[in-house]
C-alpha cells in the first residue's frame, strides 16, 4: 500500500513561494534523490503549471538541474483539475472523485506518493488522505502568500527533524 505524503518548502512562518527562495545545492540534491524514489506524484493545477518547467530542457541549467528534469519527466504524475483540458507526457488529468482516485492509488501501488501543492493537499487533508507532512522551513520570513496548510490545521503528532544542508530544518509529522 502507498503511503500519500505532502512536503514542501515553506518560510518559518508558514508560507511557500517557489519565486522568493530556492533551495541550496544539498537540499537540491534532496530533492532529486527523493523525486527519483517516489512511485508518483499526485499535482494540483497550479503547482502542475509551476512545475511544466521542468517538461523541456535550457541550455543555461546545471548538471543537477538537467538530472532534476529527467527525473521529473519519468515520474507518473496525476492531475487534478477541472480547467485542464490536457495534461504533458506522463501525466493523467483527474477531473472527478478525486478521493475514489487516491484511494485506489494508494491500494494498488506501493512507495511513496508525493502530494504537490497546498490546496490539493487541503482536500486531501479534509478526507483524511494524506499519511505524512514533511515541512522543509528556511530561514525566510515572507510576511505573507499562499500558506502551506490552505485549510485549518490538522491534529498532527510529531515523527522526527532533520537538517537538510546548512540551513533547511525538515519536521515530519503524522495525522494524530
Amino acid at each position: 500500500m502507498a503511503k500519500l505524503i505532502f512536503g514542501m518548502n515553506l518560510s518559518l512562518d508558514g508560507y511557500v513561494d517557489h519565486e522568493k527562495f530556492a533551495p541550496k545545492p544539498a537540499l537540491f540534491r534532496h530533492w532529486i534523490e527523493y523525486e527519483r524514489n517516489l512511485t508518483g506524484s499526485v499535482y494540483g493545477r497550479r503547482m502542475y503549471e509551476i512545475m511544466r518547467y521542468w517538461d523541456e530542457d535550457r541550455p543555461e541549467w546545471s548538471a543537477e538541474e538537467h538530472e532534476f528534469a529527467a527525473v521529473w519527466r519519468h515520474m507518473p504524475k496525476w492531475v487534478v483539475s477541472r480547467s485542464l483540458k490536457s495534461v504533458g507526457p506522463n501525466a493523467t488529468l483527474v477531473e472527478a472523485d478525486i478521493a475514489a482516485v487516491i484511494r485506489d492509488l494508494k491500494a494498488r501501488l506501493s512507495g511513496e506518493l508525493a502530494v504537490a501543492g497546498p490546496d490539493l493537499a487541503g482536500s486531501l487533508t479534509e478526507l483524511g488522505l494524506i499519511d505524512e507532512y514533511r515541512l522543509y522551513f528556511h530561514p525566510v520570513v515572507l510576511g505573507r502568500g499562499r500558506p502551506f496548510f490552505a485549510g485549518p490545521r490538522p491534529p498532527l503528532r510529531f515523527v522526527s527533524t532533520d537538517l537538510i544542508g546548512e540551513d533547511t530544518v525538515r519536521l515530519t509529522y503524522v495525522p494524530a
